[in-house]
């Protein structure tokens, strides 16, 4: 939809702004919005349970929690009505949320959250201020850390900014609008993350089924094999049935499996990729946050080159027994921290799957993994973890219907991300569009 612009504007004299409706006021933002900086030590609530907004709590569940007070080790911020906290780390991808007062717990925020209290202006519209793009990369670009993973803006950089603001019932029907377009827009991105979970649960089932049973009996007729071949019991918690043709083999007797060159040398910006746990992902490669180093900085001897067809098995941390197979575009790095499966007696594009499958890593690995203090596994536990191999000729015949089958798949996927990355943008900029005057949506509200 294409939304009308006012008739009159003027310049603001703020850069980012541009120009602004003619009757808007251009005003500093602690004029208008003011912000708590009480702290509370833990020790005043040790001995109650308080309600507290973290921001991992908010990142995970849009809200906080009720903890117990002697769980809480350093100062906190008091919240006592209803207030915008906005958070300092990541300001690009800041977190914000509304937070109101428990009614019957204290109520404390974490002190890397500035907390916000519309004085002379509406909270919803100041909160779709701090949601906006201009915002954002305001507070981008005050960062005080150059490291990424660190970067904060300060408590004044929040508080204290040039904006436009609109008479307070102009502000009242902007949030009152983009509630309702932000509502019907966050409803369209959950359906589609519903699609995109429901195409991964049937990928990961046709994997299962595929690489114990064999192929579908009209697949299976296709290629010549029999439809409905004779299962045999296998006696195992993880496995029921499976054809009677199949073996049940240790992995180490299929393949060489090797650790990769454990503590990387310094990345460089032109070298040779490193296949981390970060890059694998369900069975892909990612090139995201790929870095790369100088093989000439790491002993030979302890250089694990991939090839394609080789299998990156994630070895501990959040990823544990997470897999994905080396293509020809991957060929050539080097393997980080994580093991290395070398398929020897096994079709690779086969093994890769059955690595994926339940069976093998939710009914072993995963139960493996987790007999250490932190979910880690070893080249013994990946050995000794059992595969259902078909006869050689069955092998690829099977990769070929899955590759065709999970691709069809995959590309829904796709298609679906690419609708929830295109609404999210469009969200974005409406709401930016919206606050900073850029289109009139008084009579829509």
């Amino acid at each position: 939809m294409k939304y009308a612009s006012y008739s009159e504007y003027k310049p603001s004299g703020i850069e980012w702004l541009g120009n602004v409706p003619e009757h808007w006021k251009i005003a500093r933002s602690d004029g208008i919005v003011s912000s708590e900086r009480q702290q509370v030590q833990p020790e005043v609530f040790i001995s109650e349970d308080i309600f507290h907004y973290s921001i991992p709590l908010v990142q995970e569940h849009g809200t906080g929690a009720v903890e117990e007070g002697d769980s809480i080790k350093s100062a906190k911020q008091p919240v006592f009505c209803k207030s915008l906290l906005v958070s300092k780390l990541n300001p690009r991808k800041a977190t914000i949320i509304v937070a109101e007062p428990h009614p019957n717990l204290r109520t404390l925020c974490s002190t890397e959250f500035v907390a916000l209290f519309a004085d002379k202006c509406d909270l919803g519209f100041l909160t779709y201020v701090t949601l906006s793009e201009a915002f954002r990369q305001r507070l981008d670009a005050a960062v005080q850390s150059v490291t990424r993973s660190h970067q904060r803006a300060t408590p004044r950089d929040i508080y204290s900014f040039w904006n436009a603001w609109p008479p307070l019932d102009e502000q009242q029907a902007i949030a009152r609008f983009l509630d309702a377009k932000t509502a019907q827009i966050d409803e369209l991105i959950a359906r589609k993350r519903q699609l995109i979970d429901r195409l991964k649960e049937k990928r990961q089932a046709l994997i299962a089924r595929t690489v114990t049973r064999g192929l579908p009996p009209e697949a299976a007729k296709a290629a010549g094999l029999e439809p409905y071949p004779e299962m045999q019991p296998a006696n195992v918690e993880w496995l029921d049935y499976y054809p009677a043709k199949w073996s049940l083999v240790p992995l180490k007797y299929l393949s060489v499996i090797r650790y990769g060159i454990g503590e990387p040398p310094e990345y460089v910006d032109d070298g040779v990729p490193l296949i981390r746990a970060t890059n694998v992902d369900a069975g892909f490669i990612r090139d995201n946050g790929l870095v790369r180093v100088n093989p000439d900085d790491i002993p030979a001897k302890r250089i694990v080159w991939l090839c394609e067809g080789d299998i990156v098995v994630v070895r501990s941390g959040a990823y544990t027994a997470d897999s994905a197979r080396i293509s020809a575009e991957f060929s050539g790095s080097i393997a980080g921290f994580d093991m290395v499966v070398s398929p020897r007696k096994i079709e690779s594009r086969f093994l890769a799957y059955a690595i994926l499958s339940r069976y093998f890593k939710d009914g072993q690995l995963d139960i493996r993994k987790l007999r250490a203090a932190q979910p880690h596994l070893n080249a013994e536990d990946l050995g000794g973890s059992i595969i259902c191999v078909p006869p050689e000729y069955e092998q690829p015949l099977i990769s070929d219907f899955l590759d065709r089958e999970t691709a069809h798949i995959d590309q829904l996927v796709e298609l679906a991300e690419g609708v929830i990355r295109n609404t999210t943008e469009y969200r974005q900029a409406l709401i930016t569009s919206a606050v900073t005057g850029k289109i009139d949506v008084r009579g829509l509200a």
